[in-house]
């Protein structure tokens, strides 16, 4: 009678997890000497697990006098919910040579979820081995486990095979195999077996949209958001919500992001940590760093995700001193931060040209936090080195670094010796690169503008040849400028848009008054061999100037204008852009391939350090 009161009690907490309680029960149970009860420490042990409370949990099965399978299923569990899929599967070989257990049905489900967590495939597919040769080769569960495995592998077509053999397919099996070829970019796959789905559940839509977020299909996450909208599905859990404003962000789609938000708000998920996370960051990528840190001060519960978004844009936006404070009164308030909170910091070092602090923040790192630089943090290192004229440092941080230099650092060490005018550095880095064949568009042209710039034509036609053998083809350069509900696409040169002759007169009307101020067009960026007017004509017709005159054209005088380019931001157009800024009083803000660039009044939030 007693054990069943107890039985009652462990399942009443871990239905409402308490760890004050759980203890308690297990105080009660040493004192009552009921502690030999195998059935009820295995209960006390999944109620730690459940509670959240890990170390107990791991304290409380390392002293169990005696563990079956129902012991290392629960121990399992605990890890995989405490986000420690490594560690249960480095545990599993002590189940096997100390307790000579064979695993159950429910055992090999935790043991392909930790597969699923830690992304070993190598491992889930020994597991699945074991699986087959069990007595439990039937078992429904553990298939869609290992359909959800083989999906967040990223190997869809063994997640539908398994997925194939399932008896019963529950809405659980139907959402991995969906998620699993929507999140590797197999578009049709995923809308195919999401329409043959029989029931189209908030979570099949959610793994359909998060799959396609996931892979960078983000407008098509956007329509599908919008469709299940229209057809009344009620959002009962908030990680769709997570993912569209993530693909907003990604696209930089301001309007929608706000109606997402509103959305957010009228659901009642603004509260919710990860939602308030992801709006910051929306907001922050979308270049209204306003909202993102009013969203973020009026947060009641903040972890290091929250303040390293709002970090990072402080960053991206040129408000260098900002993110530097913001770090500091993250670390005063006990929050430490992550790897990515690093890349933020030397990343703001580097766009604001703070040498000094960004070398203390990169040793701080290792000696005040504990976290071990990764390349992208020597990347970063690397490019405030290089940006600030340092370039034997930055190449002495190539070489001294633990890692092997790939082609973005060197590709970042050369156009900073395009920038200072280095050139026989630039030369022989080139040399270096164009040796170990580079892959990247963007480096071949760097290569080609680096030794047309010193006259090394045959070098040029190297590069030229070397491009057109491996079918390397020239990223087109294009700006994006969102209206309301309206959005153009303006390509460099283009000059067949309905509106072209207002924005050629618009366009001429400010080049102008440019001239009159003083303005004269900056060639060098265009290396061919042509005459000074036609460079000009070229610079002219640049993509960000056609979506700035169009925005002119069709905004409200006094709003601000803000345009996403696929491209760095040429010298010449960051000069008109200021121009401009100055001439119709309107704030203009680009977010380009590097950073965003706030213009007003003539100037620019970065600087000219960029």
């Amino acid at each position: 009678m007693l054990i069943s009161q107890y039985l009652h009690h462990f399942k009443l907490c871990s239905k409402h997890p308490s760890p004050q309680t759980a203890r308690a029960l297990h105080a009660r149970l040493f004192k009552l000497g009921l502690s030999h009860s195998q059935l009820l420490l295995n209960c006390l042990l999944d109620a730690y697990g459940k509670c959240g409370h890990l170390q107990d949990a791991l304290n409380m099965f390392d002293q169990m006098p005696h563990r079956d399978l129902i012991s290392w299923a629960s121990f399992l569990t605990a890890l995989n919910q405490a986000n420690r899929p490594r560690q249960a599967l480095s545990a599993f070989p002590t189940m096997l040579v100390l307790d000579a257990l064979r695993p159950d049905n429910f055992v090999l489900t935790c043991l392909v979820r930790a597969c699923a967590g830690s992304c070993e495939l190598r491992m889930g597919k020994q597991v699945h081995a074991q699986f087959l040769l069990s007595r439990f080769n039937d078992d429904d569960i553990v298939k869609s486990s290992l359909v959800d495995m083989y999906a967040k592998c990223g190997v869809p077509n063994d997640a539908r095979a398994v997925f194939d053999s399932i008896s019963v397919k529950n809405s659980i099996s139907w959402t991995a195999v969906i998620s699993g070829f929507a999140r590797t970019g197999l578009k049709s796959k995923a809308l195919e077996l999401s329409q043959a789905a029989p029931v189209r559940n908030l979570f099949s839509w959610t793994a359909l949209i998060s799959g396609f977020v996931q892979s960078g299909n983000n407008i098509d996450a956007v329509h599908l958001f919008i469709e299940m909208r229209r057809e009344g599905i009620d959002i009962v859990d908030p990680l769709v919500l997570s993912s569209i404003v993530g693909s907003c962000a990604n696209l930089a789609l301001l309007e929608l992001g706000r109606q997402v938000h509103a959305n957010v708000i009228a659901l009642g998920y603004n509260s919710c940590l990860f939602i308030a996370n992801a709006l910051v960051d929306m907001y922050a990528k979308c270049s209204d760093i306003i909202s993102a840190n009013g969203i973020f001060s009026r947060m009641q519960l903040r972890d290091v995700v929250s303040w390293t978004s709002l970090l990072i844009g402080f960053a991206q936006h040129g408000r260098a001193k900002e993110a530097l404070a913001l770090f500091d009164e993250m670390v005063s308030e006990g929050i430490k931060p992550n790897e990515v909170t690093f890349i933020g910091l030397i990343y703001a070092c580097s766009h604001a040209g703070l040498v000094d602090r960004g070398r203390d923040l990169f040793k701080s790192m290792t000696e005040e936090f504990g976290i071990k630089p990764s390349l992208q943090h020597y990347t970063c290192f690397l490019d405030l080195m290089s940006r600030s004229g340092h370039l034997d440092e930055a190449e002495r941080v190539i070489h001294d670094m633990p890692f092997q230099a790939d082609e973005p650092m060197w590709a970042a060490l050369l156009s900073a010796c395009k920038q200072h005018g280095k050139t026989k550095m630039a030369i022989r880095i080139s040399d270096r690169i164009l040796d170990s064949r580079p892959e990247d568009p963007s480096t071949f042209i760097l290569l080609s503008n680096i030794y047309a710039a010193a006259g090394l034509w045959d070098s040029v036609a190297k590069v030229r040849k070397l491009m057109t053998a491996m079918e390397v083809r020239k990223k087109p350069g294009f700006s994006r400028i969102d209206i309301g509900k309206e959005n153009q696409v303006f390509y460099a040169g283009e000059t067949n848009h309905p509106m072209k002759d207002e924005i050629l007169v618009l366009l001429k009307e400010l080049e102008s008054e440019m001239r009159r101020r003083g303005y004269v067009p900056d060639t060098r960026g265009v290396l061919h061999d042509m005459e000074q007017q036609e460079k000009e004509r070229l610079l002219f017709w640049h993509s960000e100037r056609l979506a700035v005159a169009y925005g002119l054209i069709k905004t409200v005088p006094g709003s601000v204008i803000r345009i996403v380019k696929n491209l760095r931001v040429c010298v010449d157009c960051h000069t008109v852009l200021k121009f401009v800024s100055d001439i119709v009083k309107r704030e203009i803000v680009v977010r380009d391939a590097t950073r965003y660039h706030h213009f007003k009044d003539g100037t620019c939030s970065c600087n000219d350090f960029w």
